[in-house]
């Protein structure tokens, strides 16, 4: 391969790990908020699609994008809280419901979704940062999503909050310990509820990004497994939503590298790149949940059967 042809792959992947990290971003930094209240949404999937459903569908009848991004993140928040209720009543395991709301969250968005599979709706802007460059295919690589900023700004703003204000050391003394929480006077339901909302909130904003910026249309398998990958991303950052910022781009980078390779006329085993992403989930899942060693950061009320 020339030298050109890998500084072409070289920024491709840079700008692709921001487009399709992008999702993984917002879903996972909506999950380390959520886990760091001693709960754990593995309705995420769910979440994504019908957010991305509604993200599509408030663009495509209101006429703006940003009014999409709301709709998506209100869809999201809402379908969290469900999840935050239904697993604050006596014995009902997280885990089931998160299964039961992931098929609940995407069966409902294919039924709402079928009218939206044709129309266009407005998209989400593109930041050129690619001006200094004449190439075409630089201008392409470095048009970066606009809500990439703000999932930026939401992780600075989750990793000071965390550790700087009232409502942060709340949230992880109720995911580190219920019953110090409720000796202070706290409600732990209420706190993990919040948390599973505002988590919510904030993965819904990934399902924007699929459907108004890329691939930037609405389909039934939009989606991918993004937001089960999504989990795995928080354990792999150790509960720190700056390492979500890092391990969401490495994945994006991962999913852009088949496309990059293509794009450059390496066609063997583009199937086979486009299977990293996955391959790096199940090697992030084998080192983590060895019996030799411990999960360092993780709050410890999810190790606590309910």
């Amino acid at each position: 391969m020339e030298l050109n042809a890998i500084v072409d792959v070289g920024i491709a992947v840079l700008g692709g790990a921001v487009r399709v990290g992008t999702p993984f971003l917002f879903v996972s930094l909506g999950e380390c908020l959520t886990e760091k209240s001693g709960r754990i949404n593995l309705g995420l999937e769910g979440v994504l699609v019908l957010a991305a459903m509604a993200g599509f569908a408030g663009s495509y009848l209101s006429g703006s994008p940003w009014l999409g991004v709301l709709a998506a993140g209100a869809s999201g928040a809402l379908l969290a809280l469900l999840h935050g209720l239904l697993c604050s009543l006596p014995r009902v395991s997280d885990v089931a419901t998160g299964i039961a709301l992931m098929l609940f969250g995407a069966g409902l968005a294919f039924f709402l979704g079928k009218p939206l599979i044709q129309p266009q709706a407005p998209q989400v802007p593109a930041l050129a940062l690619g001006g200094w460059s004449e190439s075409p295919a630089v201008q392409s690589a470095l048009a970066i999503n606009a809500l990439f900023p703000l999932g930026v700004l939401l992780a600075l703003l989750l990793h000071w909050g965390l550790a700087n204000t009232r409502w942060g050391p709340i949230v992880r003394m109720v995911g580190d310990s219920a019953d110090a929480a409720r000796a202070l006077g706290y409600s732990v339901n209420g706190v993990r509820i919040a948390a599973t909302t505002a988590g919510g909130f904030i993965a819904g904003l990934g399902g924007a990004s699929l459907s108004l910026f890329y691939p930037g249309s609405w389909n039934e398998g939009l989606s991918s497994g993004q937001g089960l990958i999504a989990v795995a991303l928080v354990i792999f950052a150790r509960w720190r939503p700056l390492a979500c910022l890092g391990a969401a781009l490495l994945f994006g980078g991962a999913g852009a590298l088949g496309p990059a390779l293509q794009s450059v006329g390496v066609t063997g085993g583009y199937y086979l790149f486009n299977a990293v992403p996955y391959a790096l989930t199940l090697l992030i899942l084998v080192l983590t949940c060895s019996p030799s060693r411990s999960l360092r950061g993780a709050p410890a009320e999810l190790g606590v059967q309910r």
